[in-house]
């Protein structure tokens, strides 16, 4: 919607006037619920996203925002539950194979993880998240070259995607190459990406 919100309070303000006069409105819901997102207001975000799926019970986004407030909290079967709906909603939608992916990795299961990778980069072959969430997985997997290859073209896409970074110090450990291990984690810090402290002891 057109806007002369010059700040996200001034923005919030205007979706709940829209809304007042047009309360069914799902589209108005969500992007109240991405405001309150920006301000990490997830109690009212889950709220906005909530009244977006009950007026339009199909909007994926809105599925993919509550799995992603889940996460947040620590619930990995939720978000992966709502990312579920939100492929059943729109199957040619990569994210939420990308996001389910990332909680079979939180589970451990690289397996599950690689399928649901395949499909995200089947629909978007240059979905960076899904790239690099797919290199983390294939070094799990042991399968060190492809996931090199995912990881590169991450990086040649997007060079100051964090996680990018970090996966790619975790190849470099498992090529026994702390410099360049030491380099990526240095990168992906510069990225704003919070690398764990394990990975930064390892290298040393």
């Amino acid at each position: 919607m057109d806007t002369k919100a010059k700040t996200t309070d001034e923005y919030i303000d205007e979706l709940k006037a829209q809304l007042a006069v047009n309360p069914t409105c799902a589209n108005h819901h969500y992007n109240l619920g991405v405001a309150f997102l920006a301000k990490r207001m997830w109690q009212e975000a889950e709220e906005a996203f909530r009244d977006a799926v009950e007026n339009s019970p199909r909007m994926a986004e809105a599925h993919v925002q509550l799995g992603g407030i889940c996460l947040q909290r620590g619930d990995i079967d939720g978000c992966m539950n709502y990312n579920k709906h939100a492929k059943g909603c729109r199957p040619q939608f990569a994210v939420p194979f990308a996001n389910i992916a990332f909680c079979y990795l939180q589970k451990g299961d690289v397996d599950g993880a690689i399928v649901n990778l395949k499909k995200a980069l089947n629909r978007d072959p240059n979905f960076v998240q899904a790239l690099a969430t797919y290199g983390s997985a294939l070094i799990l997997d042991g399968q060190l070259d492809e996931a090199k290859i995912h990881l590169d073209k991450a990086l040649k896409l997007q060079p100051v995607f964090g996680p990018a970074w970090n996966n790619m110090a975790l190849y470099w450990l498992e090529m026994d190459d702390k410099d360049q291990a030491r380099e990526c984690i240095k990168k992906a810090q510069e990225c704003g990406f919070e690398v764990v402290e394990g990975l930064i002891e390892q290298v040393g």
